[in-house]
């Protein structure tokens, strides 16, 4: 069955665009709509004229518009039927790693917190392409990073309230790049690491990679316990601590000032290295106050950041914020891992941190639109499930009233919905009643992976129950 796009619909999604010239702005507008999944793949467009009308532009401007979609590939016409939306590419855009679900056309895939482009990304990166000339004499390799990007990380804790060096920064070919590097620096075989729990997995993963030993931290369903917090600093004899308190991954909860003055304080007092991760410090959603950096209470934290989660994750870029006298230390360990990451991506980065602030506002304003969407469906269908309402991020952090997730994923996924349970989330390897769901897709996908979810959830539990009164039976 096609799709068939109203053009109400479409001016909704497009929303403005650039004007000068419009035909092709409104190409490039409707190219990302395409790319990003909003207009699906196959979609029937509306006519040139049905468009014109809706967003207010002449026929010929939409006309060219759709004309430049074809070029690009991303539209196709069928000769008395109209224009269609199509993928430049089609399903092998797809890495068959991340996404092994790619043969699999109907399946709503939340599996992984990340978003795709907004729009900005791709006229940062063709600047890039300029930038790039004054470089092209060198060798090209950057172990700390290109100046211009250094500079503009700088600027950005700088705004934060947290004076910065450039040369405290490097940059890093993401955060799960950088968080390796610091272990690679500061721990050898055998050291303990303190570690939240819940927590992003390929954290653990990637902190164990030089024989560290990790101790949980337990983050509560409601937040961080700093009572319990005190008591693991003390006990794990740990050298550093990994924390997330920026929109903390799976949880979504977000740390207030005074706690962090506080865990602060423990950690210093512990003479335990802070390891902060703000990979999606950017994503606020709601109109509250961010709190300062941790690093802004606890001078000796190392910062971890990434343009993944705000920009694209293509872009491959993180980076370190250092004590400086860690930083040559650092700079040691990532020379033994590589040189340096892509000079065009930095330069691109360094465009997006210095003039991008309607990139972020876009994605801000997207993902904001689709986790209301998740949330309101999750209400609608799942009432009995308990969802806290995160302020910023990318995921929600169900609580289910069994403890059965790992059931309820795997009948998900029969029905074409890819969740994650809450165990993979576990360094101890527990967490059966929860279920992380990324709002990353349009909010009509989001609807349907929640009605598909709600099926999952009551064939489990009939199932669960069935299983728990034979095992009554039997003794």
């Amino acid at each position: 069955m096609t799709l068939v796009l109203s053009p109400h619909r479409v001016a909704t999604l497009l929303g403005s665009f650039d004007r000068e010239p419009a035909y092709l702005g409104l190409a490039d507008a409707l190219a990302l709509l395409i790319g990003d999944g909003r207009i699906a793949g196959g979609a029937r467009l509306p006519s040139e004229r049905e468009l014109a009308t809706a967003i207010g532009v002449s026929r010929t401007t939409a006309t060219r518009a759709y004309a430049t979609l074809r070029d690009r590939g991303y539209a196709r016409a069928r000769h008395g039927s109209g224009t269609y939306a199509h993928l430049p590419g089609g399903r092998d855009r797809r890495d068959r790693i991340l996404s092994p679900l790619v043969d699999r056309p109907h399946v709503i895939d939340l599996g992984a917190a990340a978003a795709s482009a907004p729009p900005g990304v791709a006229a940062a990166l063709a600047a890039a392409v300029e930038d790039v000339t004054p470089y092209l004499g060198g060798h090209g390799y950057f172990p700390g990073g290109v100046p211009e990007v250094q500079r503009a990380i700088a600027a950005h804790y700088d705004g934060r309230g947290l004076p910065t060096d450039p040369d405290q920064i490097l940059v890093t070919p993401g955060a799960l790049s950088a968080a390796a590097i610091v272990v690679h620096a500061l721990t050898g075989p055998g050291d303990r690491i303190l570690v939240e729990s819940p927590a992003y997995p390929n954290i653990p993963r990637a902190l164990r990679g030089h024989g560290a030993r990790l101790v949980p931290n337990p983050v509560d369903a409601d937040g961080w316990d700093l009572d319990a917090v005190d008591a693991a600093i003390r006990q794990s004899g740990a050298h550093l601590a990994y924390l997330v308190p920026d929109f903390q991954n799976p949880t979504g909860h977000l740390m207030t000032a005074e706690q962090r003055d506080r865990y602060g304080d423990l950690l210093t007092a512990a003479r335990m290295v802070p390891v902060v991760d703000e990979a999606a410090q950017q994503l606020l959603l709601d109109d509250v106050e961010m709190p300062p950096p941790f690093a802004a209470f606890a001078p000796g934290t190392i910062t971890l950041g990434s343009a993944s989660k705000v920009y694209w994750g293509g872009l491959r870029l993180g980076w370190i914020r250092a004590p400086k006298h860690l930083v040559g230390k650092l700079v040691t360990a990532r020379v033994a891992l590589d040189l340096g990451t892509s000079v065009l991506d930095q330069l691109a980065l360094a465009r997006l941190l210095e003039d991008g602030a309607a990139v972020v506002a876009a994605q801000r304003s997207r993902v904001r639109e689709q986790r209301d969407a998740l949330l309101a469906a999750l209400a609608q269908e799942l009432p009995e499930w308990r969802v806290r309402r995160a302020a910023g991020g990318l995921s929600a952090w169900c609580e289910l009233p069994r403890p059965i997730a790992t059931a309820v994923t795997t009948q998900a996924d029969r029905l074409g919905v890819v969740v994650a349970p809450g165990s993979i989330f576990a360094v101890d390897g527990r967490l059966e009643s929860f279920v992380r769901i990324p709002w990353i897709r349009p909010p009509d996908e989001l609807q349907e992976a929640v009605r598909r979810l709600a099926q999952a959830w009551r064939t489990a539990s009939v199932t669960s129950v069935t299983t728990a009164r034979q095992r009554v039976t039997v003794a």
